[in-house]
């Protein structure tokens, strides 16, 4: 089989080439392409269904975004060593490919259409995010799928102040804006993507240049269309329409409608509303009047209807459903400390929808790792969106978060996270919102609530983090009109919807979605600039609540401290198999991590118990320190031996308290004199020169006996001359010889050695004789006699 592949190419600003290749992979499908750069190739897919389901009224459009391990040369690291259902990022990938696309398909086309992404293969340095929906517009524009236009979809990253389209990796680091950009040759579709507090020029700036590089991106599409022969899309079946009804409909409810558009009703009022216009005009048909079919159409008919006449209220009237001006927002109300449990909580209702946001505290052990093919880290920041089904009235099964909520749960994650502190912050945070009530931009009610929260848990937040919706309505002779704060309704039937999120200084993240043909970057600057008015007047009540972070974290709140020690200390910390650091955990209550930074073990302590803390700092603070001769040390007896004690004087320090330094007095045994457990005082007066053991006295800490005589230590040169030792064998005779006196066994006259018939000594040379061998002092090391290796594990004595 020979298979001939026709591709495209075209190079970055940068030089790196990007190829487009169709015909050599999943050649079944309607449409496939592998789109290259670098090592990183992407397959897009598209097949589309030649008939609807019956009854189909919207559009059934699928796109999911899938890495495969083996791209990056990895196994899975699941149970079952496979990839499983999508990760937050590929989730997030497929939003991103699924806004972009949504709007260039016909607004009568209701066949399903599956749309699939697979990265095959990694590189390091390409974000394959960034090339995701030019492959799946490659695809649709090299199958017969009736799309109306092509798109293509950049990164445009600042780094230094200079853009930069499609960053590598490594410059994304250091990369003050990152946003990602879809658009056609002719139109802005889609803009998604955080900053460090940007300006609203700044990202108009990014927007334009990322849109140049789009269109010659959509040049090369239609390049590789005409390469294929392809002129033609296919015909499809359309959803049957009655204009008759629908002009029935129009003349029968226009009115109606308007009049309860006008009301300022609540969202709950207002649908009833407008839901007894249709029962009315479903009551006013005779029997048999209209088809089963047509019946069918009454609600959309009724949906049009109401979309059109609350579009024209507002662009000629100036008016908004709820009654408020277009560059007004809803009434505001906000707790801090709502809830007394949690480390920190808030509570945030704007209009119809309100959040509650809790803070948590959590250890490193806590962090949360993301995975994708290419990338394996932590992130000791998490967010999680909550949307359950009774913030809007309605009843549905609770299931895992959609992809509606990750997405959402991202921009507010993103926008927060500019404002965390970064360097050496020890806590792992989690912030969880519950959306209560909804009628719309609950995301950005959740970072107003998520800001609140963060400052009332102590977070060291340096500035505040608002939020507000925005959405603008297109009509003819260039009218328009730009609202903040939109509602649901509004949301939903206008031509574009933005979230813009930042401090009082600049832009933190945006989320932006255009469904309207033409619109021009004066009214996009528009919009940003009265989204700024608005998200200053969210903040300004925000730090009427709560203006700067608590001073102290709240009493149940858990505390980390955190020591550095040397490298070589970090195996005594732990211990063998774990052993000591288990023991300080369970002996203490607190939660200890240790981690080799550099060369250096950087040790945390968390607990809500500060006595808890300071008891293990001061266990790990004895293991880590080296134990000084001469310093006075208070010590735990451990084991008593015949010949001495050993005392436990710092953590994982033990040395031999010997018997002749336990007092001044000659002691035959140490019963009655110490147990063990007992707390002794004692001081390090030198180590063992053979062994390295530690050797401890208590009676240098005592008062010396009155009258007592130190012994003169005997020096070698007192024991006079000796003579020469080879001149003394002719005296002793040779004691290699067998002339000592007969058989040894014979010697019975001398008495049995093992007796006391040797009778017992003067107590004054007993004394003598345990001064002379006995007596220390801090410097010497122990004598001869005393050097007693006992048959325990000695290398806890050791320095």
């Amino acid at each position: 089989m020979n298979l001939n592949p026709i591709s495209v190419s075209f190079n970055l600003s940068d030089g790196r080439e990007v190829t487009i290749e169709t015909g050599k992979l999943a050649r079944q499908a309607d449409g496939a392409v592998v789109v290259r750069m670098g090592n990183c190739m992407l397959l897009a897919t598209v097949v589309a269904n030649r008939e609807p389901k019956p009854g189909q009224s919207f559009f059934p459009l699928t796109v999911d975004y899938q890495e495969k391990f083996a791209s990056a040369g990895r196994i899975p690291g699941s149970f079952f060593k496979r990839e499983g259902r999508l990760n937050d990022y590929e989730v997030l990938v497929s939003r991103l490919i699924d806004r972009a696309l949504r709007p260039l398909f016909p607004d009568d086309y209701v066949c399903d259409v599956q749309v699939i992404v697979t990265l095959l293969s990694s590189d390091n340095e390409v974000m394959p995010d960034a090339l995701a929906c030019l492959a799946a517009s490659a695809a649709l524009a090299v199958s017969d799928v009736p799309v109306q236009e092509m798109i293509s979809e950049v990164r445009i990253g600042r780094v230094n102040g200079e853009y930069i389209v499609n960053p590598t990796r490594t410059q994304l680091k250091d990369a003050d804006m990152d946003f990602i950009i879809a658009a056609t040759e002719k139109n802005i579709m889609m803009v998604e993507g955080e900053a460090h507090e940007c300006q609203e020029a700044d990202l108009i700036k990014a927007i334009e240049i990322a849109h140049e590089v789009i269109k010659h991106q959509v040049k090369v599409q239609h390049e590789l269309r005409a390469k294929l022969g392809l002129t033609a899309k296919r015909d499809y079946t359309k959803p049957y329409t009655n204009t008759e009804l629908e002009a029935r409909i129009a003349s029968f409810g226009a009115d109606k409608i308007h009049q309860v558009a006008k009301g300022a009703l609540g969202k709950h009022e207002r649908t009833e509303a407008f839901h007894a216009i249709r029962d009315e005009f479903k009551a006013s048909l005779t029997e048999g009047e209209l088809k089963e079919e047509d019946l069918k159409l009454i609600g959309n008919h009724f949906h049009d209807l109401e979309k059109k006449v609350i579009r024209n209220m507002m662009l000629d009237e100036r008016v908004r459903l709820d009654g408020r001006k277009l560059d007004q927002v809803r009434d505001l109300a906000m707790e801090i400390d709502y809830l007394p449990s949690p480390h920190g909580s808030a509570l945030f209702t704007r209009g119809e929808t309100q959040s509650l946001t809790t803070v948590t505290y959590g250890t490193s052990e806590d962090e949360l790792l993301i995975e994708s093919a290419a990338t394996s880290a932590y992130s000791n920041f998490i967010l999680h969106y909550n949307f359950p089904p009774f913030s809007t009235g309605e009843v549905k099964f609770l299931r895992a978060p959609a992809r509606r909520e990750v997405g959402h749960g991202n921009l507010a994650k993103r926008s927060l996270y500019q404002m965390m502190p970064k360097e050496d912050y020890p806590y792992t945070v989690r912030i969880v919102s519950d959306v209560l009530e909804s009628n719309g931009s609950s995301s950005m009610a959740t970072v107003c609530a998520g800001s609140l929260a963060m400052m009332d848990a102590g977070i060291p937040f340096p500035k505040h983090v608002g939020g507000v919706a925005m959405g603008l309505i297109s009509g003819e002779n260039g009218k328009f009109a730009v609202l903040t704060d939109i509602l649901g309704d509004e949301d939903h039937l206008g031509d574009m919807d933005f979230k813009v999120t930042g401090t009082r200084d600049g832009i933190c993240g945006i989320q932006m979605d255009i469904k309207v043909d033409g619109l021009s970057m004066d009214i996009m600057m528009q919009a940003l600039e009265q989204a700024n008015r608005g998200r200053m007047h969210i903040l300004d009540a925000m730090y009427n609540c709560i203006s700067e972070p608590r001073a102290e974290l709240k009493a149940h709140a858990p505390r980390i401290e955190q020591l550095n020690i040397e490298r070589e200390f970090i195996g005594a910390v732990i211990g063998p198999g774990g052993k000591i650091i288990q023991e300080i955990q369970r002996e203490t209550g607190a939660t200890i991590n240790i981690e080799e930074v550099g060369n250096e073990g950087v040790i945390k302590v968390f607990s809500a118990n500060k006595e808890s803390i300071d008891k293990a700092m001061a266990w790990i603070k004895g293991i880590v320190a080296i134990p000084e001769i001469g310093a006075t040390y208070e010590g735990t007896v451990k084991s008593i031996m015949p010949f001495g004690a050993f005392i436990e004087f710092m953590p994982g320090k033990q040395g031999l308290l010997h018997i002749s330094e336990v007092s001044w007095k000659r002691l035959d045994s140490l019963e009655g004199v110490l147990n063990e457990g007992d707390t002794v005082k004692i001081k390090l007066i030198g180590t063992d020169p053979k062994t390295g053991k530690l050797r401890l006295s208590r009676k240098v800490l005592m008062e010396k006996p009155e009258g007592f005589v130190e012994p003169e230590r005997r020096e070698g040169g007192d024991r006079g001359d000796r003579g020469d030792r080879r001149d003394r064998g002719g005296d002793r005779g040779d004691r290699r010889s067998n002339d000592r006196g007969g058989d040894r066994r014979d010697r019975g006259d001398r008495g049995d050695r093992r007796s006391n018939d040797r009778g017992d000594r003067p107590a004054s040379q007993r004394t003598e004789y345990a001064n002379n061998n006995e007596q220390t002092n801090t410097t010497e090391a122990i004598q001869p006699q005393q050097q007693i290796t006992p048959d325990v594990d000695d290398s806890d004595l050791k320095l």
